[in-house]
């Protein structure tokens, strides 16, 4: 070929510089399992059979409220030729892993306390956990969350980590898999940085494998969406700041909300407010390996009445499909009445459609390999489409024979 510029070696250089940069601070999603919830539990509330409980009561709900495939798609407004199906799934998930993800809290949830007593809830979550660890009886993902580093909480937040990691390495010898820490109420990438320092001499000290010890991040507070300072959005900085131990980041819907001004009675998951805050997560961590997680819904029965209970399912099921809608796949559960809404919503979601997007998936595959003709899905919506499918397995909504070869 016939070229007029004697040579583009310099800038084919400075190109793959470029990419090789860009690669390195948006490596794509997150490999592996997404939990659909992290359920929070006060620290104090928090025992070997915590999870079990939860699921032991959440199916005596469903089985009350809802005992046929009529009653259960009538609750969580289903349609009815998915509705036996749904219900189906949903009580052999209660059954066999009604928490997919726990968090022990001693934030928000649990308070604030004298040392001694909270020194002591930490002595109790230890034995709880290294017992139900025994038994094989912890969720696949587990961790803890400490205080904030905004609002004087900072010593005790340390004191709460370090003496939980110490105690059940002691107790165990090891960390158990799936451990993770809430940083909540963030303000500051600096705050994040000084985290991040003391989880470097935490693992020091204990003899833990450097990087061990992984964070999420609460955003629910306007200035970790906005760094005011420099002008810019913030989540960016944050994660920066936390040396790749940030594996997510958990919108936090009521201290956002209120923090914004709104009415208590508008402090909802579905309000706009909450859209743009999510908005601005996707748009700032998209390809970063961050995974996002929605908050919770604060309505929970009152009491075992019908009425009750089915109100909040009603609210809490139409929540859960308002992130699912919004690409979050996972969300806060406060209470074991919204597991079979928390399921009900997520099942019906992966399964409506379902055999249309096998169908779409195989044909990709088999159009690609050359074996048919036809229309083509762009390679990004099939990768979508896989993820639904690698989603709904993930969780119970699907079997892992349904996939399609790869």
């Amino acid at each position: 070929m016939n070229l007029s510029v004697s040579s583009f070696d310099d800038l084919s250089a400075r190109i793959a510089a470029v990419r090789d940069a860009h690669g390195e601070r948006f490596p794509g999603g997150a490999e592996g399992r997404q939990p659909v919830h992290t359920v929070y539990v006060p620290a104090d509330r928090f025992s070997r059979s915590t999870p079990a409980e939860f699921g032991a009561e959440a199916l005596r709900l469903l089985n009350t409220h809802t005992p046929g495939a009529g009653s259960f798609g009538a609750a969580f407004g289903l349609d009815p030729e998915l509705a036996g199906q749904v219900r189906e799934r949903v009580a052999a998930k209660l059954a066999a892993e009604p928490v997919e993800d726990v968090r022990i809290d001693f934030e928000d949830g649990y308070g604030v306390r004298a040392d001694a007593e909270e020194d002591a809830h930490v002595e109790q979550v230890v034995e709880a956990v290294a017992a139900a660890y025994q038994v094989k009886g912890l969720p696949h993902y587990w961790g803890v969350r400490v205080k904030s580093f905004a609002d004087g909480g900072h010593e005790r937040a340390m004191r709460t980590l370090d003496g939980f990691l110490t105690a059940l390495r002691d107790r165990l010898g090891r960390l158990p898999g799936g451990f993770t820490i809430t940083f909540p109420k963030v303000v500051a990438a600096e705050h994040v940085r000084l985290f991040t320092e003391f989880l470097d001499r935490l693992e020091t000290s204990l003899g833990l494998p450097q990087g061990i010890l992984r964070f999420e991040l609460q955003v629910e507070t306007p200035q970790s969406l906005i760094d005011h300072e420099e002008g810019r959005v913030g989540l960016g900085p944050l994660v920066a700041a936390g040396g790749g131990r940030i594996t997510a980041a958990h919108f936090g819907v009521f201290d956002y909300t209120a923090a914004l001004g709104l009415p208590p009675h508008e402090q909802r998951l579905d309000h706009p407010a909450c859209d743009f805050a999510r908005h601005l997560m996707q748009v700032s961590l998209a390809g970063t390996g961050v995974r996002l997680s929605d908050g919770s819904t604060n309505v929970v029965p009152r009491n075992d009445g019908p009425d009750e209970v089915n109100a909040a399912w009603a609210t809490h099921a139409a929540h859960v499909r308002h992130s699912l809608a919004h690409g979050f796949y996972q969300g806060w559960d406060l209470h074991p009445a919204h597991l079979p809404s928390r399921y009900a919503a997520v099942y019906a979601f992966h399964l409506s459609g379902v055999d249309d997007v096998i169908g779409r998936v195989r044909a990709w595959h088999e159009q690609a390999a050359g074996n048919a003709g036809g229309v083509l899905d762009e390679p990004a919506t099939v990768r979508a489409l896989t993820a639904r499918l690698r989603r709904a397995v993930d969780c119970g909504a699907l079997d892992e024979s349904v996939l399609p070869a790869s």
